[in-house]
């Protein structure tokens, strides 16, 4: 239909699935570009709101606790785009995206950095017992036992295995180099363009290290990679720190292992059933917990937001995406092993 002289032009029309905490943050810059398919403001079925409302829609935004396969997809039979707020990818089934004909895009390093601070953040709080040490002033205790307090661990010099080394991995060497931290890795494969070690063997990494900092995406083949092997070969000065996928450690066992001092402590933004944790964790001060918001600072969300209305401008345009998913990817920092996951919606880009 032909636009009548004066008349604006037509906004884009997108559903939101959620919603992602950058579309509470940017509504109205959304929707000054485009109208937008709200389904958690009805009240019936989603699936049924679908069927009703959406039949037509091209475009839709995701997170990462909002899973997206053929399930979905057969209620969008027009989508050809799917965004999703997230690097990591296992809440989507590519390959069935790629049999309806769905481009995938992700946001891959858009949070990099702001995740490798919490990294080392959380490794130097847990080392250094920063957070126990203000429980134990602000309970009164410091008056009463005076200088009685454990000493902490230091962390110059310290021998870290990064368990992938995509984008953040990267980060956070660089950020420990300053440390003067000794850097290996385990990854799909080795890189000629960094000089750390390389290990192909997560165990033989965590009997190397005096940490461990995961960094890698959650799949079929890394769920549970950090088990009990894993953690007795880290040892009982060993601390390990997770910014990735809860589900990547097998959490009944760290607990085991934290209770019994077999590693000296842990450092984690990630849990496996989030938003519970283990309370179990809660009674320990050899443990730092932070609720999956490594990614929560105003600088990363601004950055988000304008990505992902790049990419709806690239695809309504006829343009190449920014952060295109290739076909085939099965997450954005793989890695080799030796021989699900549910996100909490508030908390989520």
């Amino acid at each position: 239909m032909q636009l009548q002289a004066g008349q604006p032009p037509t906004k884009p029309e997108i559903i939101i699935f959620g919603p992602p905490s950058v579309f509470r943050l940017y509504a109205k810059q959304f929707s000054e570009k485009f109208r937008i398919l709200k389904h958690w403001e009805s009240s019936i079925p989603l699936k049924e709101f679908l069927s009703i409302q959406a039949q037509h829609i091209q475009a839709a935004i995701c997170h990462a606790g909002f899973k997206v396969d053929s399930d979905i997809l057969r209620f969008l039979p027009s989508l050809r785009l799917l965004l999703t707020t997230s690097a990591g990818l296992n809440h989507i089934n590519l390959d069935d995206c790629r049999r309806s004909g769905v481009l995938v895009a992700n946001s891959p390093t858009i949070f990099s950095v702001d995740v490798a601070d919490l990294a080392v953040g959380l490794l130097m709080d847990v080392m250094r017992k920063i957070s126990a040490a203000n429980r134990f002033v602000k309970s009164g205790n410091w008056a009463v036992k005076g200088g009685e307090y454990p000493l902490g661990t230091k962390l110059g010099g310290k021998r870290v295995g990064i368990v992938g080394l995509g984008s953040i991995g990267l980060e956070i060497a660089k950020r420990l180099e300053a440390f003067e931290c000794k850097i290996s890795y385990l990854s799909r494969q080795k890189k000629s363009s960094v000089p750390y070690h390389f290990y192909n063997n997560v165990v033989e990494l965590a009997s190397h290290s005096n940490i461990l900092i995961i960094c890698c995406a959650l799949n079929e083949q890394t769920h549970h990679l950090i088990n009990k092997e894993v953690l007795l070969a880290l040892g009982k000065e060993g601390f390990i720190v997770n910014i990735a996928r809860g589900a990547i450690i097998d959490e009944k066992e760290l607990v085991h292992c934290l209770q019994q001092g077999i590693i000296a402590g842990a450092g984690l933004d990630v849990f496996e059933n989030e938003p519970n944790v283990p309370k179990e964790l809660l009674e320990l001060d050899n443990v730092v917990l932070s609720p999956h918001f490594a990614v929560f600072t105003e600088e990363s969300f601004r950055d988000l937001f304008e990505l992902l209305v790049g990419n709806l401008e690239a695809f309504f345009s006829n343009k190449p995406l920014i952060t295109p998913v290739p076909n085939g990817c099965i997450c954005f920092c793989s890695i080799a092993i030796h021989p699900h996951h549910h996100l909490t919606p508030n908390l989520l880009p």
